[in-house]
């Protein structure tokens, strides 16, 4: 049996989401009569204190819905060179916006006041585009699953409001990082002007993610979405599976961030491995000896039954999610034993 941890997007609905799926009533969304999806919308919406949100097929989507809804042909978006907006949606911030990007350097994909305030242009300076939003991750993927803390968040906050700039919120695992900190979702709405957060990763649905914001930019959100062909009809059947995932499967997500801590342990006893990014969520990031690839390693991984993924040159990933069990841990240290990669 294959180990997959490859991505915590590979879990297949539970038997009791499954049910909860084909019990759901449901209707057709662009007419806005789909209970299951108004439903869902409203309760992750108050969940974070915003006033309204809106399902869409993916991630992907919804964070690109949400520059589109904030910038102008012409503006600038500012965020990390590691952010999963810059680097993962098919340049989508270019295609769908029309914006620039001001990348940054921050340390494991996060980003501080200091290294925002200096990447603000002059908006009298007619050379330079204008500073719009800043894109924010949490938690980082390419950073290892680090997350920030409230009062980093805050402090950033400060400084757009400061500069007229918005605030967006790719919160693909946004749920990882508040299992690890206890903050409160409502402490996450009062800070951003719009949040993205994922139902297909840790909280285990089979698709889907939701946008967060006041009713006015939701309203503009959804006719972009319709210009983008995200209008779908009786999608009550998947938004059941988020309502059952925020009920659900919410608070098992440290029992991922453990078995991640395993994997960390476990490979950083490996002697291909010259390093391990500290493991602070559900994701596992390893530093390759110079000696071998990530692409061989992948490759002896997958002979041994366990599925990763290359993250870039020595680098390789796993993730942790909740078809996972401590079982398949123990079986992936014994895959592991004894076995090495070419003369080391």
């Amino acid at each position: 049996m294959m180990i997959d941890l490859r991505s915590d997007t590979v879990t297949r609905p539970t038997p009791a989401m499954m049910a909860a799926m084909m019990a759901a009533p449901v209707g057709d969304d662009v007419f806005g009569e789909d209970p299951s999806v108004n439903a869902l919308e409203q309760k992750a919406a108050a969940l974070f204190g915003m006033e309204a949100a809106l399902f869409c097929p993916s991630g992907t989507m919804t964070n690109q819905l949400a520059i589109r809804t904030h910038v102008r042909p012409g503006d600038e978006v500012i965020c990390d060179g590691l952010s999963h907006v810059y680097l993962y949606e098919g340049g989508g911030i270019a295609v769908n916006a029309l914006a620039s990007v001001a990348l940054l350097a921050g340390e494991r994909g996060k980003l501080t006041p200091d290294l925002i305030l200096p990447a603000i242009n002059n908006p009298t300076d007619p050379h330079r585009p204008l500073s719009r939003l800043v894109s924010l991750e949490n938690t980082v993927n390419k950073g290892g699953g680090c997350y920030y803390t409230l009062p980093e968040i805050a402090a950033i906050r400060q400084l757009c409001l400061e500069h007229g700039l918005a605030l967006h919120l790719d919160g693909a695992r946004l749920f990882n990082a508040l299992a690890e900190t206890g903050d409160a979702p409502e402490a996450y709405g009062r800070l951003f002007d719009s949040i993205s957060i994922c139902l297909s990763k840790g909280l285990g649905c089979p698709v889907g993610s939701l946008l967060l914001g006041s009713a006015a930019f939701i309203a503009q959100a959804k006719r972009f979405r319709k210009l983008m062909g995200g209008g779908w009809r009786q999608a009550g059947f998947l938004a059941a599976a988020g309502i059952y995932a925020l009920d659900h499967h919410v608070d098992r997500l440290k029992q991922d961030h453990s078995r991640a801590r395993r994997i960390g342990q476990l490979m950083a006893q490996q002697p291909e491995v010259h390093s391990v990014m500290p493991v602070d969520t559900n994701i596992v990031i390893i530093r390759l000896h110079e000696s071998i690839t990530n692409t061989e390693y992948v490759a002896h991984l997958k002979e041994r039954g366990i599925l990763a993924v290359s993250f870039g040159p020595q680098l390789v990933r796993f993730v942790t999610h909740l078809d996972l069990t401590d079982e398949h841990i123990d079986q992936f240290g014994q895959a592991l034993a004894g076995q090495t990669v070419g003369a080391l």
